[in-house]
């Protein structure tokens, strides 16, 4: 994936320096797919619908390592793709406007609006405060112990956290989270599982528009994309961490699941693809 030398985001918050939170201008990559997978890897429920807790300032999290920077750099441009693809594509297609999320870049742990963040929770979006948090150390987890490599297997998880911004601000988010506090906690679960991988597909939709926008996808890219989601099903999480897979505990879906609602948004490029909440069959 082409991103070196291209335009960054403004809306990065890096936390990750002494001194606390502060505006960080754009740098840095092109990408696409956000998932909560160290949290799940570690068998911790961590979706981007949880609401509650308070903001506080960063804790550092030790000296910036020379890939830390990097992957700042990647991600804030990656997020300026992502916010140059969904204005379009509200402005076009949805006759509104897209306001764009703020991403958090961290070390260690910091705290958000949904609670505390860190490595163990994995990247989330929260739309307490509508920011996505991600500490760039998860992409080394993500390739190293996942198994998912390549930029773009990273750049489908800033994508995906985007994806939910997304839906945030289309209604989506506050809508589903009203019915699941009321539901069981099967239909809670199944409505979870809707959601991300509506966000999946959406990423798709991304990755698509990203790709005719900025030439910088390839075929190989989107293998990358493709080999992430796969390797973060739920049957497959459970199954590597020793579980026999319970489908009514599943919130992500599964690998199969994934795979194909990304290369649905990824295929047509059109929102109206993603209506996962009509669909019988996932």
């Amino acid at each position: 994936m082409k991103w070196q030398g291209r335009r960054g985001s403004s809306n990065i918050e890096d936390r990750r320096r002494t001194g606390g939170a502060a505006r960080m201008g754009g740098i840095g990559g092109a990408g696409a797919i956000a998932i909560l997978v160290i949290g799940y890897f570690l068998g911790v429920d961590v979706t981007p619908l949880l609401e509650g807790g308070g903001v506080g300032p960063a804790v550092q999290g030790g000296e910036l390592t020379e890939r830390d920077l990097a992957m700042g750099d990647f991600v804030s441009v990656t997020l300026a793709d992502t916010e140059e693809v969904w204005t379009d594509i509200f402005t076009q297609d949805l006759g509104r406007s897209y306001a764009p999320a703020v991403l958090v870049l961290y070390k260690g742990v910091t705290q958000s609006a949904c609670g505390g963040a860190s490595g163990a929770t994995g990247p989330f979006y929260c739309p307490g405060d509508k920011k996505v948090y991600l500490d760039t150390a998860f992409f080394t987890t993500l390739s190293n112990q996942l198994g998912a490599k390549g930029d773009f297997a990273a750049a489908y998880v800033v994508a995906h956290e985007i994806a939910h911004h997304v839906q945030d601000e289309l209604g989506i988010l506050g809508k589903v989270n009203a019915v699941r506090a009321r539901a069981s906690e099967v239909a809670a679960n199944d409505l979870s599982v809707r959601i991300e991988l509506q966000a999946d597909c959406l990423s798709g939709v991304w990755a698509r528009h990203a790709a005719d926008s900025f030439g910088s996808i390839d075929r190989g890219d989107v293998a990358e994309a493709m080999s992430a989601a796969r390797k973060i099903g739920d049957d497959t999480l459970q199954r590597n961490a020793g579980r026999v897979p319970m489908p009514d505990s599943f919130t992500h879906g599964t690998s199969a699941q994934r795979e194909a609602w990304f290369a649905r948004g990824l295929e047509s490029g059109q929102i109206g693809s993603c209506d996962t909440f009509s669909a019988g069959d996932l």
